[in-house]
């Protein structure tokens, strides 16, 4: 697609313009420009921890955002098994309560008390708060804090976590909401990537999975950064590969990459007219150093829908780097925050604590001021003429930048370590520390003009040139229907005709190595799933008036369910091993590239891969996420010496009960510093054991994890082996696997699955 100069003047005037809507406030955690930059007057410019305006007692590590007279902060409380994550809604001229949801914690690998690293968002039309928890979930609330719709991201698409509890913010555009996060899905989806998901902001329907990167290294919480370029809606994202991607809005289509670092890029984007500014504090792609800033030139052509993603390497081919891509760069190391943005210039702390401020047009230098002893976190603010400046040691920075300098106006020291991000609206500034959320000002301030984000470009619809189905990404059980919308849509994403009729056939992609369909039929533009109780995956066809759109599926089966691996075909040559395996079942969420099928002792086994350290470990899900009041066991077995052996488990209702093999123990656990109880167990390698499980919930929202192991062939033991209490329990759950392998050295292995109703 060639770029319209006119257009694009356009699109410039358009993100100067104040968007108009039923919600004025700090509606997303970059704020109305998406570049930490606020155009409020009249702040506080002296702050003193006892000059608080008011606090509220809640821990948290990210930003809160406030609309039409409310704030919605994020933060954490209690401690083990009592931990919960809450969302509060709280009144700006007092900070009071008007109502909070807590919830668990489960299956994650968070660590200590990183809980919390990201904030709501607020859509500008609505009012309806939406929020990517830490465990990998999304949530969606009305104004008055009524769940509309909620994902499991980890159970629904295969979310990884990781011990950091990076998560970030969800981005509104229109009626998409878009969240991110490394994800093991299923079929072309399969290998782990770093990805963006769009649903239905209002129903939480599927409509686009992107793949913009390649195998990450790291997890990334860059925000997505907003932007019209002509008459296409994209937005820019640091990834947990390493690069900058510029992903289609509206469709999902990856439009180009740039390789910055060797490690995730964390820092969320800054965009100057033609200049992209990104920051990171990894290995450096072309050198040993670490860290960089860099402009990048904007490409003036993006590929056409169905074009290949642009690769923004240097002309020369023999350089591994996009320096010709590069206006500047500058040697500057920056992790986990962000830059702010204003009168073309980029201000940032480095990792050594030292203020910069560059000229986002030439890439120079203007100034370069030791403030702090210690690197920041926390994202600049600039309003009213000042940099608000947040550090982990909890001071807290009120600095005056000028042209060649900066003078420190005021500084105070706040309770518990502060990473979240300053905020500005109506008069008051609001900072999240570990320990509290603290408002300063005034109680009534000027409400800026700019409130939020520029909107998309409107223009009058182009040709249809393909289809697209909502949702495009459907998970059935056994007989149901889902209903289909199937519009068409132009080069530039835009809808041309919504509710078209469309005949859809099932559709085996030629690359793809599991040549399976889904159990399913479409008619009148409804899905339905055959009756038959068996999982199945595979994608549909659409045509209609010449165009095409795929629709991808799941059908999970209804408990009771067993799986012993007879049925599957070994005939695929593996690559070390000289042995014929199959690949898993398709419809299993992040079992791809994780685990396979073998022979073993005259029948087939579920074996655990060792050719990719990376998945040394794996969770595998298998099951409707809502499911509860069931018992599932299976067949175990590890390899292994006596000092080293592998893990292997079930999954019942967010609960992992696994056998650990180097301990000897019997474990229980959701979140290991959240839930974890074990009881001895001997068991030695190359044996066969039966493990089982069932979680009994009670009225009052109490729970008992059970479980049990013994010798196959043995009688099953009349007692539990372990029975762990767990008060606000899991009231449901996907059932699933999880295997671990250390350091990828010995297979574990699983067999004849079973789950029934209890």
């Amino acid at each position: 697609m060639k770029f319209n100069k006119f257009i694009a003047l356009t699109a410039f005037v358009f993100l100067t313009l104040t968007t108009h809507a039923a919600v004025t406030g700090w509606t997303n955690w970059r704020g109305p420009h998406q570049a930490g930059r606020s155009d409020a007057t009249d702040l506080p410019k002296s702050i003193k921890s006892a000059d608080a305006l008011w606090t509220h007692n809640i821990a948290g590590r990210g930003h809160a955002v406030i609309a039409n007279g409310r704030v919605f902060a994020w933060g954490y409380r209690g401690k083990g098994a009592d931990l919960q994550e809450v969302l509060f809604c709280l009144d700006e001229a007092n900070g009071k309560t008007i109502w909070e949801h807590g919830y668990n914690d489960y299956l994650s690998d968070t660590v200590y008390s990183r809980y919390t690293v990201g904030a709501p968002t607020i859509d500008p039309a609505t009012g309806w708060v939406y929020l990517m928890t830490t465990n990998g979930g999304v949530k969606c609330f009305n104004a008055d804090g009524k769940i509309q719709w909620e994902y499991s991201l980890m159970e629904r698409f295969g979310r990884l976590t990781f011990p950091n509890g990076r998560t970030g913010a969800a981005v509104i555009d229109g009626d998409l909401v878009i969240v991110r996060g490394v994800t093991s899905y299923w079929g072309k989806q399969g290998p782990a990537r770093d990805r963006f998901y769009a649903f239905k902001k209002k129903t939480g329907a599927p409509v686009w999975a992107s793949t913009p990167g390649v195998a990450p290294q790291d997890s990334s919480f860059s925000t997505p950064v907003l932007a019209n370029v002509g008459a296409r809606r994209v937005f820019y994202a640091g990834t947990g590969d390493g690069n900058v991607v510029c992903v289609d809005v509206r469709t999902g289509q990856p439009l180009w990459r740039f390789q910055l670092s060797h490690g995730g890029v964390n820092s969320s984007v800054v965009v100057s007219d033609d200049t992209l500014v990104a920051i990171h504090g990894k290995e450096n792609i072309d050198s040993s150093g670490e860290g960089r800033m860099v402009g990048i030139k904007l490409p003036a052509n993006l590929p056409a829908p169905g074009e290949a993603q642009l690769i923004l390497k240097d002309k020369d081919p023999k350089i591994a780097d996009g320096k010709a891509w590069e206006k500047w760069r500058l040697q500057h190391s920056m992790f986990t925050s962000s830059p702010a943005l204003a009168n073309g210039r980029v201000y940032q702390v480095s990792k050594t604590g030292v203020l910069v401020c560059v000229d986002v047009k030439t890439g120079k230098e203007l100034f370069a001021k030791k403030i702090n002893n210690d690197q920041i976190h926390s994202s600049p603010l600039y309003a009213d003429g000042h940099l608000y400046l947040a550090f982990p040691n909890g001071r807290f920075m009120v600095v005056k930048p000028g042209d060649d300098d900066a003078e420190i106006v005021s500084e105070a020291q706040l309770e518990g370590g502060i990473l979240g991000s300053p905020v500005a609206w109506n008069g008051k500034i609001y900072l999240h520390t570990k320990t509290k959320l603290y408002c300063f000002g005034k109680a009534t301030g000027q409400k800026p003009e700019a409130t939020l984000p520029a909107a998309p470009i409107q223009i009058a619809a182009g040709k249809a040139v393909a289809l697209q189905i909502i949702p495009g990404d459907v998970l059935l059980k056994p007989g149901q229907t889902t209903e289909l919308t199937v519009n068409t849509i132009d080069a530039n994403g835009n809808v041309v005709e919504r509710g078209v009729s469309a005949e859809f056939a099932k559709f085996i992609p030629p690359t793809a190595k599991v040549k399976t369909s889904m159990n399913a039929g479409v008619s009148n533009n409804a899905i339905t799933a055959d009756l038959n109780n068996v999982g199945s995956a595979g994608a549909f066809k659409a045509t209609a008036g010449g165009l095409s759109g795929l629709l991808r599926g799941r059908i999970l089966p209804k408990i009771p369910y067993t799986q012993d691996f007879e049925s599957f075909k070994l005939t695929v040559d593996h690559k070390t091993d000289g042995v014929k395996f199959a690949y898993p079942p398709l419809a299993w969420t992040g079992a791809r590239l994780k685990w396979e099928v073998r022979e073993m002792d005259g029948g087939k086994v579920f074996a655990k891969t060792l050719d990719r350290v990376l998945f040394q470990r794996a969770i595998t899900i298998f099951g409707d996420p809502n499911s509860s009041n069931y018992t599932i066991e299976a067949d175990v077995m590890t390899d292994g010496s006596r000092r080293v052996k592998g893990n292997i488990g079930v999954m019942n209702q967010r609960y992992f009960i696994t056998l650990v093999g180097n301990q000897q123990i019997l474990e229980v656990s959701s979140n290991h510093e959240r839930v974890k109880a074990s009881v001895p167990f001997r068991w030695s390698s190359k044996k066969w054991y039966r493990l089982k499980s069932r979680v009994d919930i009670a009225a009052s929202g109490d729970g008992i994890i059970r479980a049990k192991a013994w010798a196959k062939g043995e009688p099953e033991p009349t007692a539990w082996t372990i029975e762990v209490k767990h008060k606000n329990a899991h009231k449901k759950g996907a059932p699933g696997i999880i295997g671990f392998s250390p350091q990828s050295l010995f297979r574990v292995y699983m067999d004849n699955i079973s789950i029934t109703n209890n």
